[in-house]
């Protein structure tokens, strides 16, 4: 079979990102522009700021992906693209870029979905890894257990039902006074404190399911910090941070070898920006040592939002003939 080299492009958040992948696995170039140190200053993503940024960089960085790959658009095959959820602004500006790429080319256009994307960083870092086996997901914006049945076919089993465990990371870390992003830094900082120090909530609901709820450990660490504060009580931050990260960790261990035993599978691939998170890494580990559950996880630079892992989904899309009309539109909210 001819290899397809698929051109990829991911704008949905503060990641303006091109890639070159071949057979969904093997990555030629992979070109990400942060605006990390951009957003730092508001605490957060400012969506407008965002779309700008997007706009000044998607050019020079689709084109440094190509050179980088040393392909040009002759070669490509399909032309990849997130196409939600996301932010809104953000996602039109690579999306409006590969359109008219897709119409300039006649190549085809394929929209992809950011959360497959982030599942099938996996397909790029695990050769041999095939469907099916049980993805958690868990980023800034999004927190999913998904039952991954074949390429492009899922069935979420588990989600947030309010706040990203990613979300609680970065208002933790705000009041903490840590900055962002927060999870890395209450990854760090965590380290240092002792995770059975405070008996943060981890909510369980009545009703049999393996969602998530995050708002509710977050409203108690802050009431934490603002009792501390107003009865003029030393905080050990050390401690808060780890105590916070072992009862986010703890459910979502819980919840995704829940799903192994529900759909008596073996293997489970992390994903998201949350996945390069250490405490997560070896609580998963250590768990799937002990059921005999194989626990992957993507590299770090595959873990953030990158159009890598783009190029795999749409790859897998694209063998089986799919693909996009030109009015394809943003999705913000898109489901999987």
């Amino acid at each position: 079979m001819d290899k397809k080299i698929i051109l990829a492009i991911e704008s949905s958040c503060d990641e303006t990102s091109a890639a070159v992948v071949v057979d969904g696995r093997k990555v030629l170039s992979n070109v990400i522009a942060s605006q990390i140190d951009t957003h730092k200053k508001f605490g957060g993503v400012v969506p407008e700021v965002a779309s700008r940024m997007h706009t000044e960089v998607v050019n020079g960085v689709v084109q440094e992906a190509l050179k980088e790959a040393n392909v040009t658009l002759d070669d490509i095959d399909a032309i990849g693209v997130t196409y939600g959820p996301g932010l809104v602004g953000a996602l039109l500006v690579g999306l409006q870029y590969a359109k008219g790429l897709a119409m300039a080319t006649k190549k085809p256009l394929i929209g992809v979905n950011h959360i497959e994307g982030h599942i099938s960083a996996n397909y790029i870092q695990h050769e041999e890894l095939k469907p099916p086996f049980v993805s958690l997901v868990v980023s800034g914006g999004h927190t999913f257990i998904v039952y991954v049945k074949d390429y492009g076919k899922y069935e979420v089993i588990g989600e947030t039902r309010d706040d990203a465990a990613g979300e609680a990371y970065d208002k933790v870390a705000r009041a903490l006074g840590l900055g962002y992003p927060g999870g890395p830094k209450i990854d760090k900082l965590a380290k240092e404190g002792n995770k059975d120090a405070i008996a943060f909530p981890r909510a369980k609901f009545h009703d049999d399911t393996l969602d998530f709820s995050f708002s509710g450990l977050k409203s108690a660490v802050l009431n934490y910090l603002n009792k501390a504060k107003m009865q003029n009580t030393e905080i050990n931050r050390a401690d808060v941070a780890a105590s916070f990260q072992n009862a986010v960790v703890g459910v979502l261990k819980d919840n995704v070898f829940a799903t192994c035993d529900k759909k008596n599978l073996d293997k489970i691939a992390i994903a998201g920006g949350v996945a390069s998170n250490s405490a997560l890494r070896e609580a998963l580990i250590s768990e799937g040592n002990e059921k005999g559950i194989k626990v992957l996880f993507p590299e770090p630079i595959l873990c953030t939002d990158n159009a890598a892992m783009i190029g795999s989904a749409a790859y897998f899309r694209f063998i089986k003939g799919e693909e996009s009309t030109l009015d394809l539109n943003a999705k913000p909210n898109l489901k999987l």
